[in-house]
């Protein structure tokens, strides 16, 4: 399963979650502002504080991008919806 870590009003988010939806990608979508402990996750995981980011079950994440990015990041790691 991936998370992605967002800010409800950060348009990049909004980007990401529109795009991982429209394409049929199953992930769980964390707001961290809603949540401290999801944004001390973040901030560990990624060593910065922007949104959006990406983390995928092998471990492996991708901060504060935008949608190509993610698409070339998603093919890297060969996940498919």
């Amino acid at each position: 399963m991936m998370k992605l870590y967002i800010k409800t009003w950060c348009p990049w988010c909004i980007d990401a979650v529109n795009w991982l939806q429209s394409r049929g990608y199953h992930f769980e979508k964390i707001d961290v502002l809603a949540d401290r402990a999801a944004y001390d996750r973040m901030t560990q995981i990624s060593g910065q504080r922007l949104t959006p980011t990406l983390e995928i079950a092998s471990g492996d994440v991708l901060p504060d991008f935008d949608t190509r990015q993610l698409e070339k990041f998603l093919k890297a790691h060969n996940i498919q919806p």
